[in-house]
């Protein structure tokens, strides 16, 4: 049977990341920081397009930033399709 669902992936960067996006951004245009925040505006704006806000949206995460997770709790659109995985779980 297939499942579609997306995956997002919050992880906190120490300053070695940070500086990574940093050049990367320039590159790719792509705003430094919003990968860190993932607001749910940026997460929408990626998985609107692809006509993926009516299925799942598992998030993964090293529970360093709970604001990430918080924002996405409130957010009325992604809150209802959010599944959470946190660190220490097993996944085997």
């Amino acid at each position: 049977k297939n499942a579609i669902y997306s995956v997002v992936h919050s992880r906190s960067l120490e300053e070695a990341g940070k500086t990574l996006l940093g050049r990367l951004s320039k590159f790719s245009g792509c705003d430094p920081e919003a990968a860190l925040h993932m607001t749910p505006d940026y997460v929408k704006s990626i998985l609107e397009p692809l006509g993926l806000l009516d299925y799942p949206v598992v998030l993964i995460t090293d529970g360093q930033d709970f604001a990430v997770i918080q924002r996405l709790l409130n957010d009325p659109e992604i809150a209802p399709k959010l599944r959470l995985f946190f660190p220490g779980g097993t996944w085997v």
